[in-house]
């Protein structure tokens, strides 16, 4: 390896390091501080805890109401999830399987609603169903569930579209002279080909609905229906300068989406360059 070679690889190394710790920073400081009392954390927040305190998470679990909103939060995600895969891949078989003027123009819809942003509609939708319905006040959770499969389909069939595309006719064809009608070809051939698609359109929607503000705080109005980043954010106006209560809050608030995506990320990227691809 010549000189300039090793140099170049040396100064990329130490460039992605850089970003490493740039990254990684503010992660190692929340969890040094979430072991601290308060005024430890005022007087040297940069410093490692000299004891590890797990009383400040016990506090938080029971002031924060945690297995509530944890519990909101798991089915709002799993069930959005869940039926967000399915639609979308059914949705997307059709449309590949079924080439026609009006789905390649239903399919160029959804894929053009991708770009309106939530803003612009979150009024007239909330007045809908909360003003008309009255769904808000009856079933804020389902209604919730029934929103996110609405606004997260229409990336999760854009993706489906393009794998969908590279399975073989014939593999359908085989399954339909041996008896499977088409129910039974999608869901015993079909959907399991294509399954690290479905792996990476559900961590890229955990990922989105489980961190979500907007919209929970938009239809869920009661504490016993919030999800965790509304709990987080009441939990933050209760004790806003209580650090030694908010840090460890934070924490538990975000450590189960984290761990989520650090075993799933390399699905993500897999997913999503096989896609572009395809």
């Amino acid at each position: 390896m010549s000189a300039r070679r090793k140099t170049s690889v040396i100064l990329t190394y130490l460039f992605l390091v850089m970003f490493f710790i740039i990254f990684v920073f503010p992660f190692f400081l929340m969890i040094v501080n979430s072991f601290k009392s308060n005024g430890q954390i005022l007087e040297s927040p940069f410093s490692l805890p000299t004891s590890l305190n797990f009383g400040h998470f016990a506090e938080v679990i029971d002031k924060m109401n945690f297995f509530v909103s944890f519990r909101n939060t798991v089915v709002v995600t799993f069930f959005s999830v869940l039926f967000i895969g399915v639609f979308a891949a059914m949705t997307a078989y059709y449309m590949v399987r079924h080439s026609t003027k009006f789905n390649n123009g239903f399919f160029a819809l959804m894929v053009a609603s991708m770009i309106i942003p939530f803003q612009s509609i979150m009024i007239p939708l909330i007045y809908i169903y909360g003003a008309k319905l009255h769904w808000i006040d009856a079933a804020p959770i389902p209604l919730l569930i029934i929103l996110y499969i609405g606004f997260g389909s229409a990336l999760s069939v854009f993706m489906y579209h393009g794998f969908v595309k590279s399975i073989p006719y014939e593999l359908e064809e085989a399954s339909l002279l041996d008896g499977c009608n088409r129910r039974q070809t999608f869901f015993k051939i079909v959907l399991p080909m294509l399954a690290p698609t479905s792996v990476t359109i559900a961590i890229l929607n955990v990922l989105w609905i489980w961190n979500d503000y907007l919209l929970p705080s938009l239809v869920l109005t009661k504490d016993n229906h919030f999800t965790m980043p509304i709990k987080m954010k009441v939990f933050n106006g209760t004790y806003m300068n209580n650090w030694e209560l908010l840090i460890p809050a934070l924490l538990l608030t975000i450590l189960p989406i984290l761990i989520a995506y650090l075993f799933g990320q390399r699905y993500i990227i897999r997913g999503v360059s096989q896609g572009a691809i395809k």
